[in-house]
């Protein structure tokens, strides 16, 4: 008897974070969080101010190790990897707060997120051998022919950090996180802060290495315009708990998200709010 065709297999998460708690003292900022990365895809992380999407993302990078539960990349488990070691497995991160030097000048801020896959010993980087030779002039060569062309930062290269405004110095720390070769790029509040030309650039770029590089994107965005137009999936924290996740559409409309956004079960509401945010200026 012929087995009726159900379609194609899902697909293997690149990521799964499984039920991951993690307490500060008496305070848990997560409780039993769990969901999956799909390889390929843009998953966007929301909740109001104070829920754990940062918490959270320290966590899987590395900065934070979880009570309970377990972070699993590609089937491995990384729940207890430093996070040097997850940075060369292919996990990359921008931060909320900008973290670059900058007393540094962007080519040279954008050359450390390299450095995690460098092979270059102390005695070749001292003496400036043949084989930190040959590295120094293939990264700058990839750094100055792929990640400064794609982002489109050709005329500052040169520049020190510091002397940036603050649109071009997210744009910085997203093509220094690109240079660590991520299989997953992690941005915590990408567009934080932008007006919106810069936002408008910042989505273009997310969507662009997802294409063109197939990098798989997991963001922290309080941009609601965005993260709808954006995500495939989007998972919801309330409080350090999920209390959602699913499709654009479908957390758009659970009453569970819009209490927890407006306080109220209306979800008209929330749709008039996501429809001013994405309107164009000039525009009801």
């Amino acid at each position: 008897m012929e087995t009726p065709f159900s379609g194609p297999p899902a697909a293997t998460p690149l990521l799964q974070v499984d039920g991951v708690t993690l307490a500060f003292g008496g305070v848990k900022a997560l409780t039993g969080v769990g969901f999956d990365v799909l390889p390929g895809s843009i998953t966007a992380v929301i909740g109001p101010n104070g829920a754990g999407k940062t918490s959270l993302f320290n966590t899987i990078s590395g900065f934070y190790r979880p009570s309970q539960g377990s972070i699993r990349f590609k089937g491995q488990d990384i729940t207890r990897t430093p996070a040097p070691q997850r940075a060369k497995l292919g996990l990359g991160r921008s931060f909320q707060n900008i973290a670059l030097f900058r007393g540094m000048t962007v080519l040279d801020n954008i050359k450390l997120g390299r450095h995690a896959h460098l092979k270059t010993n102390v005695l070749d980087a001292l003496f400036y051998l043949g084989r930190a030779r040959r590295e120094e002039a293939e990264l700058r060569r990839d750094i100055e022919e792929r990640i400064i062309d794609f982002l489109e930062i050709d005329h500052i290269r040169h520049a020190p950090v510091s002397a940036l405004p603050y649109g071009l110095q997210k744009r910085v720390e997203m093509a220094r996180a690109l240079a660590m070769q991520p299989q997953i790029l992690m941005l915590d509040e990408p567009v934080a802060g932008m007006n919106r030309e810069e936002t408008e650039d910042m989505a273009r770029f997310i969507l662009d290495v997802r294409e063109e590089w197939g990098v798989t994107v997991l963001m922290v965005e309080h941009d609601m315009g965005m993260v709808m137009d954006l995500s495939d999936h989007v998972v919801v924290l309330n409080f350090g708990q999920v209390i959602a996740q699913g499709t654009p559409a479908e957390v758009q409309a659970n009453p569970e998200v819009i209490r927890a956004y407006l306080g109220a079960g209306d979800v008209g509401d929330l749709r008039a709010k996501l429809r001013t945010a994405t309107a164009p200026q000039g525009t009801a």
